[in-house]
């Protein structure tokens, strides 16, 4: 690489689910932040999924789009795939920097690797997780720490956990936080709302609002509990309707099963996308009262539909929400005391509707992506 040329990087986007969660989420707003800095800030080249070759050379005219092999598609191929096949692709394409974009990278490369580190709940909420996904997720994150040329988090809690628990070297840690798609996550119209409550089955029942993944840490049970505490008594209770996917969380069960029967509440499972800004905005309250987050995509996403937003001040949560948001803990005795307040508020709900809508304007995918080329110059570098 000559001074004044941009480096040549292989991002490895095989990682991206199907129904674009999570890493989806990021990968996809990064990239196509990106489409517009090719050639100019960045040489770009994508290896994806056979299914999302199209998707991203629509998104991505300017770069090398390249499907990776089918069998990539099931997770163990995948990872065994990263440590040899990935090499060997960044080589053929003359990348100067590999970027591997969910907690794992490849041991041996040809060129500098970055990598991006979620977060490091692995380490400080490890109960959250089964004991096969939290041993293969903290020996990934010690070896990136250790591999990596550069390590990018999106969040600064999530690089000071880093540096705390595992002696990681902050000057090689690069703080990009995630934005939203603006386009994707607005604040809905009536006949939005309207669309999604009847898809729904709500007619006119109001409702509190959760979407994201059946997690241990995100504390949907607690949620269903401070809920019925909230709303039992009331002559009107609204709904709770918890979206996403399905998860590993045995405890819903339980959890819906002290729900009486006079309330109602929805697990409709994955939402349209197109639905998510008619069904975060069109709640009275979208709650969100995790354990711990690397970012906290949902509450951003949430903020982004002027929705009123509770959630915790854990680890990366004040860092979005800052005070345009509730804040509550993670029982459920306080999650109840917390949402009545905000449920008996509405001038209050309408001001963190207002104020939230403002702050997600502050997180744009454009930002991050600056963050990630200069990371990567200083990798090829």
């Amino acid at each position: 690489m000559t001074a004044g040329q941009p480096p040549r990087v292989l991002v490895d986007a095989t990682s991206v689910p199907a129904d674009r969660g999570g890493v989806g989420r990021y990968v996809d707003g990064l990239l196509g932040a990106l489409g517009g800095m090719v050639g100019s800030a960045v040489d770009l080249a994508v290896v994806a999924l056979r299914t999302d070759t199209e998707r991203y050379a629509r998104m991505l005219p300017g770069a090398e789009i390249v499907a990776a092999p089918a069998a990539v598609a099931h997770r163990p191929a995948r990872l065994a795939w990263e440590q040899t096949g990935l090499p060997m692709l960044a080589q053929q394409v003359g990348a100067r920097v590999l970027h591997s974009p969910f907690y794992t990278c490849p041991l041996r490369a040809m060129c500098p690797v970055t990598v991006t580190v979620h977060d490091a709940t692995f380490f400080t909420e490890p109960e959250h997780y089964d004991k096969s996904k939290r041993t293969f997720f903290r020996s990934a994150i010690k070896t990136s720490l250790r591999r990596a040329n550069r390590v990018i988090v999106p969040s600064k809690a999530t690089r000071d956990e880093l540096i705390r628990l595992l002696d990681a070297d902050p000057t090689m840690i690069d703080v990009a936080y995630h934005g939203v798609d603006h386009t994707a996550f607005h604040a809905p119209t009536d006949e939005e709302k309207a669309r999604v409550r009847a898809r729904l089955g709500l007619g006119g029942m109001q409702y509190v609002a959760f979407l994201g993944a059946k997690e241990p840490r995100k504390n949907v049970p607690n949620l269903i509990r401070g809920w019925v505490r909230a709303v039992a008594d009331r002559d009107d209770p609204p709904a709770l309707v918890i979206a996403g996917g399905q998860g590993h969380d045995d405890d819903i069960d339980r959890a819906m099963a002290e729900v009486p029967p006079h309330l109602r509440l929805l697990r409709p499972g994955y939402l349209r996308y197109a639905d998510l800004p008619g069904f975060l905005g069109g709640a009275l309250v979208a709650a969100y009262p995790s354990y711990g987050e690397g970012f906290g995509l949902p509450i951003l996403e949430a903020m982004a539909c002027a929705a009123p937003v509770l959630t915790t001040p854990r680890l990366s949560l004040p860092e979005v929400g800052g005070d345009a948001v509730a804040y509550t803990s993670e029982e459920p005795v306080r999650i109840a005391a917390d949402l009545i307040s905000l449920l008996d508020d509405e001038p209050r709900r309408r001001t963190l509707a207002k104020a939230g809508f403002d702050r997600a304007k502050e997180f744009t995918w454009e930002s991050s992506a600056d963050v990630h080329v200069a990371a990567w110059t200083r990798a090829a570098a």
